[in-house]
């Protein structure tokens, strides 16, 4: 399964009641809940801002991303710093998730191919499925979850905020 992780380190976390990972390579940081700039006329799923000591960081809820009811924030609510590729170029955007749960090693043999359910459901994000205690860990292909055009869009609200700072 050589699409998985090439370090197998994934870094979990929890939206609602599910767990997801990211592979640990793309995570910059975690950071503590703090407070968004919402930036108008974008998508319900991008928060908006956050100043990253002295970088703009588009901030996206990833429970609305993914169809769920909006992330109500807590003491464990966290922004994770991911880097993601777009059309060759790395860009740094804030994923919000519930709470972070552990790094941890995933082997080739505890992941299984992403679910096959038919043409109309997109889980092309979906790098793979994790088996873990009895649970399912869905691992994320974070390059994918978001479309060219979300990213750019993300990209330029980080650069309009750049312009206002």
């Amino acid at each position: 399964m050589s699409a998985f992780a090439e370090t197998g380190q994934v870094l979990t976390f929890k939206l609602g009641d599910e767990v997801f990972a990211l592979d640990i390579s793309k995570v910059r940081e975690v950071l503590d809940f703090t407070s968004v700039t919402k930036v108008p006329q974008t998508p319900d799923f991008m928060l908006g801002v956050i100043n990253l000591r002295g970088s703009v960081v588009p901030v996206v809820d990833m429970r609305l991303k993914f169809g769920m009811s909006k992330t109500e924030t807590t003491v464990n609510t966290c922004i994770i710093i991911v880097e993601i590729e777009l059309d060759g170029e790395t860009a740094v955007l804030g994923a919000l998730a519930d709470s972070v749960q552990e790094v941890m090693e995933l082997d080739s043999t505890q992941v299984e191919p992403p679910p096959r359910i038919g043409t109309r459901l997109k889980t092309r994000f979906i790098r793979g499925m994790g088996k873990r205690e009895g649970r399912f860990i869905i691992i994320l292909d974070i390059d994918r979850v978001f479309s060219a055009d979300e990213l750019a869009m993300a990209q330029d609200m980080g650069a309009g905020a750049d312009m206002a700072v």
